[in-house]
């Protein structure tokens, strides 16, 4: 039977392994995408690639000089259409973007199906590898290596009681913080002022003294800290 001829099971399975070790990472770190649909996207590219690499196969009775085979354009559909899905994946929480890194890995698992299903399997594994070496491997060097932190705020206070920039600076200062542009907004409905703007310090310390410390301002009507990350 085709279903087990060589030229298709191993592509098959690959891609099925490849996508979900992929998968099983992104799951691990409680990501929207997990194992099966890392494998889903890879298995579909490989077969999908297989159906363009072996298109004389099921074109049987078509004259030889008409078939033009171009897995090429099997591959650009195949990236085109994960655009979508990656879209899918990518959602905003107060002022963080999440999800980034999970759309970026449903692409490559995408190419990496891509490579199984037209049997180009050294370069296939080679990119499974180092895919798994960025998503985990890396993600302990960043651990370790010095880097800034940045938080975005949003304060609203009394209309009378709003500070000054220099005494909203002042404040974060103390924190090892330091805010980059200040926007001001005036809030005419609630009677209010929105002090908003991004923090940036070195990583270490957390937030909790500065949500205690507005906690206990009786200026403060409502605000929101929200620490950057994927």
């Amino acid at each position: 039977m085709d279903l087990f001829r060589h030229a298709y099971l191993v592509p098959i399975l690959a891609a099925v392994l490849a996508g979900g070790l992929i998968g099983y990472e992104r799951e691990y770190r409680g990501r929207a995408a997990g194992v099966r649909t890392h494998i889903l996207v890879c298995l579909t590219s490989t077969l999908l690639m297989l159906a363009a690499v072996y298109q004389v196969e099921w074109m049987r009775g078509t004259p030889e000089d008409v078939i033009r085979i171009d897995p090429v354009r099997m591959a650009h559909g195949i990236l085109t259409g994960i655009g979508f899905l990656c879209a899918g994946v990518i959602f905003r929480e107060g002022f963080s973007v999440r999800g980034l890194t999970t759309a970026a890995s449903l692409w490559i698992t995408a190419s990496l199906g891509i490579l199984y299903g037209i049997s180009l399997h050294g370069l296939a594994i080679a990119g499974t590898a180092a895919t798994l070496l960025v998503l985990a491997g890396l993600r302990l060097v960043e651990a370790r290596l010095p880097r800034q932190r940045h938080v975005d705020v949003a304060i609203r206070y009394g209309r009378e009681q709003a500070p000054t920039e220099a005494e909203f600076k002042a404040f974060f200062a103390e924190h090892g913080l330091i805010p980059d542009t200040l926007v001001v907004r005036l809030l005419p409905e609630e009677g209010g002022v929105e002090l908003a703007s991004t923090l940036r310090g070195r990583s270490g310390p957390s937030c909790q003294p500065i949500v205690d410390k507005l906690l206990a301002d009786p200026a403060v009507v409502a605000f929101e800290l929200s620490p950057r990350h994927e």
